[in-house]
């Protein structure tokens, strides 16, 4: 059993995602700036209705996405087979999921479908393949947005956690430069879950890992970034993914939050320094800055992040889980839990999780 801190961590990464899909829903995708506020406000607090003709019309303030659907799916499998079970997820998706999908994008759970999902129901559904002949193309996060719950419940074993992420994550995203930015993403998830902060040192904890062998990416230099030296060997720790730059991500958006000569203001801005479409490559750099940014303010870090328009559903997700790992269940305002729809519910299976860790 882990001790009490730990669980309320990873309580507080899972609950802080599911707020922040619940956050997005009314505001999402707005690439324009001043419709957005136009339709919103000046700043956006709390749960909204979405406008009529906009994504998931026909919702309600604190309803999730389907990328909260699909991220209580992977929950109750996580829950229920007391780790990650690839066929039982699998067959979740196929019961539970696709049966709601026709392939097109406003359709399903939320009101709207993803590329990933709608390409892997194509290929599962339409052409009959099989699970693992399933991923596309798409460069986006919606394999992070469930398998942060794995990372979650692996928090305490890293190549566990990357065994179970990377072989999820294909499911729906064939790119491996994807993968192993959803790898890193949830190795960063599971040190703070932990108890580490996401800051400047917390990517040289991730390339230990690597140089032990728990992390499978690829490195040639030594501790520190030091060089190779002549007669090393090629490569000093060889692993699946090309390269370990995803796992140094986090800790120069903590060098840039941290420095007080380079300042994003007001930091929801951050959309438009590292960009508001959808892609992980521009999702990845925000989420990590605004949770190294806000680690002991939850409120600050999913509205900075609600309110930069674009992407900022995924945005929000990403930055609600590593901000609630920080913060813990206990930091999390509760007007967040109150207000989000079938919480009860929600939280007694982060709970569960939490207790699996």
């Amino acid at each position: 059993m882990p001790n009490e801190s730990i669980q309320d961590r990873a309580s507080g990464a899972i609950m802080g995602a599911f707020i922040g899909d619940a956050l997005g829903l009314g505001p999402h995708w707005y690439y324009d700036l001043d419709e957005l506020r136009r339709d919103y406000g000046d700043w956006i607090n709390d749960y909204t209705d979405p406008k009529p003709g906009r994504y998931h019309d026909g919702l309600k303030a604190g309803q999730l996405s389907q990328a909260g659907f699909i991220l209580t799916l992977m929950l109750r499998s996580l829950v229920d087979c007391g780790g990650y079970d690839a066929a039982d997820f699998c067959r979740r998706m196929d019961e539970d999921l696709f049966p709601l999908l026709n392939g097109t994008p406003v359709c399903g759970p939320g009101g709207y479908t993803s590329q990933s999902i709608r390409e892997a129901w194509r290929r599962r559904v339409r052409q009959n393949l099989p699970w693992g002949q399933t991923g596309g193309h798409a460069d986006t996060t919606e394999a992070i947005e469930r398998t942060l719950a794995i990372a979650v419940r692996y928090a305490l074993q890293p190549a566990r956690l990357a065994s179970a992420i990377a072989d999820n994550a294909v499911l729906t995203q064939a790119d491996d430069t994807v993968v192993s930015m959803t790898v890193a993403f949830g190795a960063v998830l599971g040190l703070l879950v932990q108890g580490y902060t996401l800051d400047a040192e917390l990517s040289s904890k991730l390339m230990e890992l690597v140089k032990s062998g728990e992390l499978p990416f690829h490195a040639v230099t030594r501790n520190n970034l030091q060089p190779p030296r002549p007669g090393d060997p090629d490569p000093p720790r060889a692993g699946r993914f090309a390269s370990p730059d995803a796992l140094l991500t986090p800790s120069f958006m903590a060098k840039a939050a941290a420095d007080p000569e380079i300042r994003i203001e007001p930091a929801w801005k951050a959309s438009i320094v590292y960009g508001m479409p959808c892609a992980i490559y521009h999702q990845l750099p925000a989420a990590y800055y605004l949770a190294a940014r806000f680690h002991n303010d939850f409120e600050s870090a999913v509205l900075h992040a609600v309110n930069g328009g674009g992407q900022n559903q995924a945005r929000a997700i990403l930055t609600g889980a590593l901000v609630g790992a920080q913060t813990g269940l206990s930091g999390i305002p509760k007007r967040f839990l109150d207000g989000l729809e079938e919480s009860t519910e929600l939280i007694k299976l982060a709970v569960n999780l939490a207790s699996k860790v």
